[in-house]
């Protein structure tokens, strides 16, 4: 709309995209500072009262959280290496997606004081929230405002400190040197019933009923590791910090890891976020769980899911979502190529437009909240703390590793699909400049056709042969590790995984071929446009080589 930001101080909604992704917008418009506050339109939810009466966010509720943009979680003084005591640092002013104006958020019956005022230009429709202002958007007041200006006041300090990963292990009876990593953090921005208290809880019943199975001889096949991890609320530390101390490692061993951040977020049905592979598993475990909903007694979670939330585009099952990032798993899935998922309740995503639950990272996210509103009998956590722990146990304890490469053909072909479909709205422009997309839909192909005829070779397997038994498990697992590209993506070295990554312009989603994606983006604004379809062509050779590369792992060994 024109508008100049040098030197103002801005105010955003939350909601929409990570708030990490609006200060990194309000800076790059040379905004001098940014206030965000929580509009009642993204986090309140229609007919409920505010907390404590209901669980909708009062007006003075603010939503804390990080804003870190650092393309890739972790330490900013230590980008890419454990943050260790011997770690040479970088000084606070250099660090990696520090922001360098002040950043305050605020509720909206204070933010309401500042719109109610506002001068400027009315907005779009869709940029109007739900309280009873005008909504324009500046520069400046109004009327006797006129000459007002705001100023920001924002009294923090810099502090390196310590903080502590509490690891737990389980060895393998057969393989110890393969790992299934069960991790989640544990602290909060204030109470943290739902974040991460809700999760935190779910994982100590799982860590105790292993400790009860193996007080009656068991033992799984594999190693079991049990993660609590700090400081996951200022930037994804404690799990990034570790995964990068232990990363040659992990890449040697890890089959698995699953986040076990808040168990809850909505009362509605479940919510599954997964590689690919990982998709058949998840609906088998949740064919064995029973529906904790009233009502659904003797339905299994997977029919009650399905009833809820069926995935209607390509096929009939419950919906499982793409991975993004704002969670632990990040370093392991998008950086190391770890098979990863979450598990957790969810809203219903179609009616319920809020952002996140109204409550979210405030002071009002308590026990009671959970306890009254959320899930008064503790039966949605219940059943969300069997699926991970069967997902978990079942990865440990399997002959036959339960990853299904058919299920990643299959999500390949969809995401090669739609990322062309993004680029034919510049259809002129790609016969201009000769880009196709045959070499990634060839790529495709072969990975499809080296999946079905890896999983016709498991249907007849010698599984008395250790050693064949060991080779395919070992194919399953480095599947992942394939999609790698040491480079990083561009301007995101991080961020190594070419089908998965973050999407550039909101953390908190998922993007499947990310560097096609970032290529495209506004691509109709380059400045140098041969230039940039240059790029967009580069990203497709690289996503295709990297698809033909991953169908080889597949093939028979010779």
């Amino acid at each position: 709309m024109g508008i100049n930001c040098t030197g103002k101080i801005v105010i955003a909604r939350y909601g929409k995209i990570f708030r990490g992704n609006k200060v990194k917008n309000a800076m790059l418009a040379g905004a001098k500072g940014i206030v965000l506050y929580s509009d009642p339109a993204d986090y309140c939810a229609k007919s409920v009262k505010p907390y404590p009466e209901g669980w909708n966010l009062p007006g003075q509720g603010a939503q804390r959280g990080n804003i870190l943009n650092l393309n890739g979680a972790g330490d900013p003084l230590t980008p890419g290496y454990p943050a260790k005591e011997y770690t040479s640092r970088l000084s606070p002013d250099k660090g990696v997606g520090l922001p360098n104006i002040p950043v305050h958020p605020i509720g909206y019956s204070d933010a309401v004081l500042l719109l109610k005022n506002m001068g400027g230009a009315s907005p779009p429709p869709h940029w109007k929230g739900a309280l009873n202002v005008s909504y324009r958007i500046g520069p400046g007041f109004i009327g006797d405002f006129e000459q007002k200006k705001v100023r920001m006041n924002v009294h923090s300090y810099n502090q390196v400190t310590r903080i502590y990963n509490v690891i737990g292990r389980i060895r393998g009876a057969q393989e110890p040197d393969r790992y299934v990593i069960l991790g989640g953090h544990r602290d909060a921005w204030v109470f943290g019933a739902i974040d991460p208290g809700s999760g935190a809880a779910a994982t100590h019943e799982t860590v105790r009923a292993a400790g009860k199975l193996l007080q009656k001889g068991w033992r799984p096949r594999r190693t079991l590791i049990f993660a609590s991890w700090d400081a996951e609320e200022f930037g994804l530390l404690g799990s990034t910090e570790w995964a990068e101390e232990n990363a040659k490692i992990l890449q040697q061993r890890a089959v698995a890891y699953i986040n076990a951040d808040s168990a809850i977020e909505g009362m509605y049905t479940l919510r599954i976020d997964c590689t690919p592979s990982l998709h058949t598993l998840a609906y088998n475990i949740t064919k064995q769980v029973m529906s904790p909903e009233e009502g659904e007694e003797g339905m299994t979670l997977y029919d009650s899911w399905h009833k809820r939330d069926n995935w209607t585009d390509n096929r009939d099952a419950p919906r499982i979502s793409k991975l993004g990032s704002g969670s632990d798993f990040e370093a392991y899935f998008i950086r190391l190529g770890i098979a990863s998922g979450r598990v957790r309740y969810t809203k219903n995503r179609k009616l319920e437009k809020y952002s996140n639950y109204p409550v979210y990272h405030s002071v009002y996210e308590t026990f009671e909240l959970v306890e009254r509103f959320y899930d008064p009998k503790f039966r949605r956590m219940e059943a969300v703390a069997r699926v991970r722990g069967g997902v978990a146990f079942r990865l440990a304890d399997a002959l036959m590793l339960p990853l299904d490469c058919n299920e990643y053909a299959l999500a390949l072909s969809q995401y090669a699909h739609a990322i062309h479909r993004i680029a034919q709205k510049h259809m002129l422009e790609m016969e201009r400049y000769a880009v196709t997309f045959n070499a990634l839909f060839s790529a495709v192909d072969n990975f499809t056709h080296a999946a079905q005829e890896f999983q016709q070779r498991l249907n007849t397997l010698d599984t008395t042969n250790s050693l064949s038994v060991r080779m395919v498990n070992d194919q399953l697992m480095y599947l992942e590790r394939a999609f790698i590209d040491p480079l990083g993506l561009p301007g995101r070295p991080f961020y190594r995984h070419v089908v998965f990554a973050p999407n550039s312009h909101n953390k908190y989603a998922g993007q499947s071929f990310p560097g096609i994606y970032d290529a495209l983006f506004d691509i109709d604004k380059a400045a140098e446009p041969e230039r940039a379809w240059s790029e967009v062509k580069r990203q497709i050779s690289i996503a295709a080589f990297t698809v033909n590369a991953a169908a080889d792992t597949l093939r028979p060994v010779t």
